[in-house]
């Protein structure tokens, strides 16, 4: 039986213009999914929504058009802590994707190997209420700390209001955190305000932290361009993301967020979400951090010294 979905879902932007930014050679989309096909792959029967299909074929087609080299694919919610859809898409790769997984209860050694050998680097805590009901902590402790050995680490997506509930959890992680969409700043607030300042602390404190500076589409309240190719997309996100980019320029990570789950406003093009990093990275050296040499070292550390 064909699987429906939820109600008002945005089906991904199906002719992304060819981005003006031109990439640095060996970019990688560090934040993306892959739903089902749902024939092959069911969704999760404890899911919060019921996404469009989103195949590997057609996240390498826009991996190809937008000028990326490879892939970080991220465990969809809508999917649970089953993976076979995000270890099909990393073994049809062939090594140009790495994959962050979802993990529940006490995963065995076997597993863990199978992950791996896969090409899987990290496991995602999900921390928003309204998309996953929560792990306990003592759960997910064990998970981090069974991961560790193997070089994973862990990718925590959570709102800003809920960091000082979850701080002394994070900073307890045995593992390099990373922050999904800079922890969700809201971007009316001031930019040295409280809220954003605790999040800058929360990385200058604990050098083992990341943050992906990704989903202007998210985090905007001006909205997207009112037309192709205008320069000023998501302008209120700019201050915010470049701030992090700029002050913790080794420990930042990019990724279009293909395709899009959950928005209900508008649809993004992703070659306009391409041509938003110079506004947030406005040197060529950010721009090969951020692209390049930090989700290189993450995600393929075996390949750096040859691509050096």
């Amino acid at each position: 039986m064909p699987f429906e979905k939820s109600p008002g879902w945005l089906d991904w932007y199906a002719n992304p213009s060819k981005p003006r930014f031109a990439l640095p050679a060996g970019s990688v989309d560090a934040h993306c999914h892959v739903f089902g096909p749902g024939e092959r792959f069911p969704y999760a029967p404890e899911r919060k929504y019921t996404p469009c299909d989103a195949s590997c074929e057609q996240l390498f087609a826009l991996r190809d058009h937008l000028g990326f080299a490879r892939n970080v694919i991220v465990q969809a919610t809508c999917h649970g802590a089953d993976n076979r859809a995000l270890v099909d898409a990393l073994e049809r790769s062939e090594g140009r994707a790495r994959g962050v997984a979802t993990l529940r209860g006490k995963p065995t050694d076997a597993q863990l190997q199978r992950l791996h050998a896969a090409g899987v680097r990290g496991v995602r805590f999900n921390y928003v209420r309204r998309l996953v009901d929560f792990t306990p902590a003592d759960e997910l402790m064990d998970i981090a700390t069974r991961i560790a050995p193997l070089g994973w680490h862990v990718v925590i997506y959570f709102e800003a209001p809920d960091l000082p509930e979850l701080w002394d959890f994070f900073t307890s992680l045995p593992t390099v955190v990373v922050v999904d969409h800079m922890g969700r700043p809201d971007v009316t607030k001031p930019v040295d305000g409280p809220e954003f300042g605790l999040f800058l602390r929360f990385m200058q404190e604990n050098t083992n932290v990341w943050s992906k500076v990704t989903c202007p589409e998210r985090l905007s309240h001006s909205g997207p361009p009112a037309r192709q190719g205008e320069s000023a997309a998501y302008r209120d996100v700019v201050p915010f993301a470049r701030r992090v980019v700029e002050a913790f320029p080794e420990r930042v990570l990019w990724g279009t967020d293909w395709p899009h789950p959950n928005l209900v406003d508008h649809m993004p093009d992703d070659g306009l979400l391409v041509d938003f990093i110079p506004h947030i990275a406005p040197t060529a050296e950010l721009q090969r951090k951020l692209l390049v040499d930090n989700p290189m070292r993450l995600y393929w550390p075996e390949a750096v010294g040859r691509l050096a």
